[in-house]
């Protein structure tokens, strides 16, 4: 009997690695995309997000190469995440430049009522669906206007979004290490001119995943920091080995990280229970409530209200502060829900039986500081030994756009002004 268990137990391993063996890792690559004669002139942008790295992990943890970089090109104290501070939602936001309620991906897990649809991170049809995503992202406006682009992993990158995939890309999946990643970029650096990406963006969710499983202040999270902080050294010295002029580095990341009181988690309100009336959506940190009777939201929501506890607010949407834009005139989707209940840090939201991480995300970053997310960058585009003020990641889009040379096509959210003092040869 021990004998078959064990036998047993070795077949699950086995299909387990066979099932990790066929992600699909190879590179896709568009056919028939060149750079033009202007293109190639202009400066190159390698933009990297470390997922969940907080504003403060840097100095914290003494990311050498980070803090050495930065000190000699530009620091912001913080960078502001779009609310909610949420994985998917932020990382299209520094893409596109829009808010996550003006660009539809408002939260990893959601359900479009107009399309009857669910989008989900983890389902790679919805990752490859560029219908789901609103903007022109950073790599559709190069390659629009004949500036080659590449994309390791970054969320939206698989898609169609905007009319045009990158020429370079690769499907999800976390296979490669971080030192693989570098190799990958600068074989793209590599290439012959007319082939060779100007704008390169980069994801690196090491620092993320220790956030959450073991917490912000542990051992764990500081080794990942740290070979983070390692691959970046590698990118730039195997960068300036190359011999490329004008290649300028944008590190930044989509939100923080805060331990959160997973022992004694708040419930759902019980009457949101009730299907028939109720669809709502956790994130945890956030719970949308979604009323299938519209004659109803209102009384919905003094019932809630009414029966709130000190450990989290209820809002009507139309009613969200608005600096938040978060709110029903912002969501051009139709897809956040009509009554938003938010948990105090580091209160959360579970349902009975499921668990959660030790760490998370998605609390308002003006009122839970822990939520700051990092802006470094350095590069001959960037003025030297320039600490900045917090700022929010809306507007690294134009930032990114105007040093690669880029007309930006449509209405965005973010604006050049806010960062135009951190660029050499510009005026205030």
């Amino acid at each position: 009997m021990k004998q078959g268990l064990q036998f047993l137990l070795l077949m699950i391993s086995l299909v387990v690695s066979a099932q990790k063996e066929n992600v699909d890792t190879a590179q896709v690559v568009i056919p028939n995309r060149y750079n033009s004669v202007e293109a190639q002139t202009k400066p190159y942008v390698i933009m990297i997000s470390t997922d969940g790295f907080r504003y403060d992990y840097a100095n914290k943890y003494n990311a050498e190469n980070l803090l050495k970089f930065s000190s000699e090109g530009v620091q912001a104290k913080a960078m502001i995440p779009s609310y909610p501070s949420i994985t998917f939602p932020n990382h299209w936001t520094l893409m596109t430049g829009l808010y996550p309620s003006h660009h539809g991906l408002i939260d990893n897990f959601f359900y479009d009522y107009k399309r009857k649809e669910a989008y989900a991170m983890n389902e790679r049809k919805n990752a490859q669906d560029g219908s789901w995503y609103g903007g022109t992202p950073l790599w559709a406006l190069a390659e629009k206007q004949g500036m080659v682009s590449a994309s390791l992993m970054w969320v939206g990158s698989a898609s169609d979004a905007g009319g045009k995939r990158p020429t370079y890309y690769y499907p999800y999946h976390e296979k490669f290490s971080p030192s693989e990643k570098v190799n990958k970029v600068i074989n793209w650096l590599k290439l012959p001119e007319d082939k060779r990406p100007h704008f390169i963006s980069l994801y690196f969710p090491e620092v993320d995943g220790s956030g959450h499983h073991f917490g912000p202040d542990t051992k764990e999270t500081e080794d990942a920091v740290h070979l983070i902080d390692n691959a970046i050294g590698e990118l730039v010295q195997k960068v300036n080995d190359l011999g490329l002029k004008n290649v300028n580095f944008v590190f930044v990341s989509d939100h923080g990280m805060i331990k959160v009181d997973g022992k004694t988690p708040l419930e759902i309100p019980a009457m949101l229970l009730n299907k028939d009336k109720f669809d709502y959506y956790n994130s945890q940190t956030l719970l949308r409530v979604y009323v299938k009777n519209p004659d109803e939201v209102k009384s919905v929501y003094k019932e809630l209200k009414t029966n709130t506890t000190n450990d989290y607010e209820v809002y009507l949407d139309k009613k969200l502060p608005k600096y938040l834009h978060f709110a029903t005139r912002d969501d051009q989707y139709h897809r956040i829900g009509q009554i938003l209940l938010i948990p105090k840090a580091p209160k959360i939201f579970l349902e009975k039986g499921k668990k959660t991480s030790v760490g998370k995300h998605g609390y308002n970053p003006k009122e839970v500081p822990e939520m700051k997310a990092t802006f470094f960058a350095w590069g001959p585009e960037f003025k030297n030994n320039l600490v900045i003020d917090e700022f929010a990641n809306i507007n690294v889009y134009p930032l990114v756009a105007d040093i690669l040379g880029l007309q930006i096509d449509q209405p965005i959210d973010g604006k050049l002004k806010v960062l135009k003092v951190i660029l050499k040869n510009k005026k205030d």
